[in-house]
């Protein structure tokens, strides 16, 4: 196969036994939107003896850009994904399975995402295709750029995704030889290497189904015996790639969760005792003594912490009893002590068991149900009031504890409380859903002072049978354009000398709610309308303005003030047109001024409170003789500033050399 130019996708499709999903499969990429040009397909027959090497080659001769390679049954998919790893060519690398397909424009957009956003992987959102479990938390919304720190893209380790080829060659990454969890390590290497992550989830782009004859390798090859090599490559992955820290316990937490203790409690049982506790416990213990560190015991729910701590103590016995008895101890309620939740479990403060409490304490992960109904200013004042409803799954009624909490959002300030008044009310047909009505005083909220600036976001102390949880307060519901109606932004009553304080509350695009107050700027009392020099007495700086509609509030500006840096002040008297005028026009002699650096202000009755001259923005500068220096000549020009400072002006001598200099040059 000949090209011009290299393809922007390599497809490679790895095939075994796959009829009839194949013909599906290979066709969905050959019809791209990306056009065959772009797209290079990389079909390998991992030894198959259901027809699907004559599939793939029947399928070769009508299409130019269909590569098909026959080699050897592997056992697994790894194998001939490397294979079409090492004969790929394009700038981007895209794994599909045999028995899925493609949307028809998935490869165009995420092209064109990585393309647009420089980014190395590319997630296109998944769909169900008979029930075959797919993720959905990350397709949430599409993600120009984001990586796995930020986003749910760690969730989805399987290899389903577009990579760019310099970063796996980089790597050197390649799948190892396990008939499942091959492709973890893999995607966890681009995953923990990458310079950074798109997703696309207004599309439909990858289709996962599960094969008509049952013989999908995630189903074949589920025992602990396929698993356990690749659950250790994904831990030796990440600690190779991620210091030790947060951001790994973060990341390690997923393994703990879904390679160690998921399939210990589900697949462990199903092994003979000799075997389980022979070959596969001194691994999974291996596992959480290495990599299960305090900070990711932390992270992970109480079912998972037991089975830990069970590994670590090396008790055996009382860990297969866990397992056996997971799904039936799952359904235990819970048992509340001194503002604290835990499961109750069979172990919880049995003496002879002596587990920690720790490994039951479920406090911070009950849910919180809660909506906020309504939000309304109150009369003309500063009062806002919200209302709706709240409760902590299976702990009863709200107490009259319960509280607003002000926290600030990018600056320092403690946390200010609000209590709630406390009821009950129906919610969706929930008889004891608990209302709660807050009214927020932004005049006195803060101690007794108004609210100060900046971004507030709005959290709700849930208390209920001494237990708090503390959650941000949100709106789901939305109205038919999807959109939430926040209270219109309002000019507070509290005002400062610096001039009006607003109050703008709003939701955001997660449906949080949150207050954005402002100091809102005052018209001045006088504007400056015009600097220039006078064309009559070229060396006088002519300064006019107008007094405003809020000159009634201030001091009057009398003079124009020039003050020198060492000190000196000279001023001249501001002249209002006759029969009431608001204008003014001031004129200074900057001949008379000595050599230095000057800055020019309209003094007010006030002396505190002068009115700054702003700088011009193409003002040039003037010179003259000065016969008392024997003709010497002198220079004033403006300064550069900032709009918010004074204007500033330069008076000195001219250098005869440097005046020399520029004319020469």
């Amino acid at each position: 196969m000949s090209r011009r130019n290299p393809p922007r996708v390599s497809v490679i499709i790895p095939a075994y036994n796959a009829m009839p999903e194949l013909t599906k499969c290979v066709t969905s990429v050959m019809e791209q939107t990306l056009g065959p040009d772009k797209i290079e397909i990389i079909a390998v027959d991992d030894g198959s003896t259901d027809g699907t090497g004559s599939e793939l080659d029947r399928l070769a001769r009508t299409c130019s850009n269909l590569r098909v390679v026959h080699r050897p049954n592997s056992g697994g998919a790894g194998i001939p994904r490397n294979t079409g790893l090492d004969l790929a060519g394009g700038d981007y690398v895209f794994f599909l399975d045999s028995d899925d397909y493609l949307g028809p424009d998935a490869l165009r957009r995420m092209v064109a995402m990585a393309d647009e956003n420089r980014t190395d992987v590319v997630l296109g959102k998944m769909v169900s295709v008979g029930g075959r479990a797919v993720p959905t938390a990350v397709f949430s919304h599409n993600q120009p750029r984001t990586d796995v720190f930020s986003s749910h893209a760690y969730r989805t380790l399987g290899c389903w995704k577009l990579f760019r080829r310099s970063l796996i060659e980089r790597l050197e990454l390649r799948f190892p030889p396990y008939r499942n969890c091959e492709d973890k390590p893999f995607t966890a290497a681009a995953y923990l290497n990458a310079d950074g992550i798109s997703v696309v989830a207004d599309y439909d782009c990858y289709y996962s189904r599960n094969r008509q004859n049952g013989n999908n390798l995630t189903l074949t090859a589920a025992d602990l015996v396929h698993r356990m090599d690749g659950t250790r490559l994904c831990f030796e992955t990440v600690a190779r790639y991620l210091d030790p820290g947060p951001r790994q316990d973060r990341i390690m937490r997923r393994h703990v969760e879904w390679e160690l203790c998921g399939p210990l409690r589900a697949l462990l049982p199903r092994e003979s005792e000799q075997r389980a506790r022979e070959h596969f416990y001194p691994q999974f213990r291996h596992w959480a003594l290495t990599y299960v560190t305090d900070g990711v015991f932390q992270l992970i729910a109480p079912p998972d912490r037991l089975i830990v701590h069970l590994l670590r103590a090396d008790r055996f016995e009382d860990l297969m009893t866990v397992a056996r008895h997971a799904k039936a101890d799952a359904e235990r309620g819970h048992v509340v002590d001194k503002g604290r939740v835990y499961w109750a479990h069979p172990f919880f403060r049995d003496p002879a068991k002596a587990v920690p409490d720790v490994c039951f304490d479920t406090t911070d992960r009950l849910p919180v149900h809660h909506e906020l109904a309504a939000a309304a200013w109150t009369g003309d004042g500063d009062v806002l009031r919200l209302g709706g409803h709240a409760r902590i799954e299976s702990l009863g009624p709200l107490q009259p504890t319960t509280q607003l909490i002000l926290r600030p959002s990018g600056f320092r300030h403690p946390d200010i409380r609000v209590p709630a008044t406390v009821g009950t009310a129906k919610h969706q047909g929930d008889d004891a859903a608990a209302a709660f009505t807050v009214d927020v005083d932004l005049s006195t909220v803060d101690a007794g002072a108004p609210l100060g600036a900046g971004q507030w976001d709005l959290y709700l102390d849930v208390r209920a049978q001494d237990v708090s949880r503390t959650v941000r307060l949100r709106q789901t519901r939305t109205d038919t354009d999807g959109r939430r109606a926040a209270p219109p932004e309002r000019e507070l009553a509290t005002g400062s000398r610096h001039g009006p304080i607003t109050a703008r509350p709003f939701f955001t695009s997660q449906g949080t709610f949150s207050l954005d107050v402002r100091q809102t700027e005052a018209e001045p009392a006088c504007v400056v309308t015009g600097i220039a020099w006078d064309t009559f007495a070229p060396v006088t700086l002519v300064v006019s303005g107008r007094l405003t509609g809020e000159a009634a509030h201030h001091p009057h500006p009398v003079a124009l003030r020039a003050e020198e840096d060492a000190g000196s002040v000279r001023e001249v008297p501001l002249l209002y047109a006759p029969h009431g005028s608001r204008t003014f026009t001031a004129r200074m002699p900057v001949r008379n001024l000595r050599p230095g650096r000057w800055t020019l202000t309209l003094r007010t009755d006030d002396p505190k409170s002068p009115v700054p001259v702003p700088t011009p923005k193409a003002l040039p500068g003037r010179r003259w003789y000065r016969a008392a220096r024997l003709g010497r000549p002198y220079y004033a020009k403006p300064l550069a500033g900032s709009p918010k400072r004074p204007m500033a002006l330069r008076v000195a001598p001219v250098r005869p050399v440097a005046a020399l200099r520029r004319r020469l040059g």
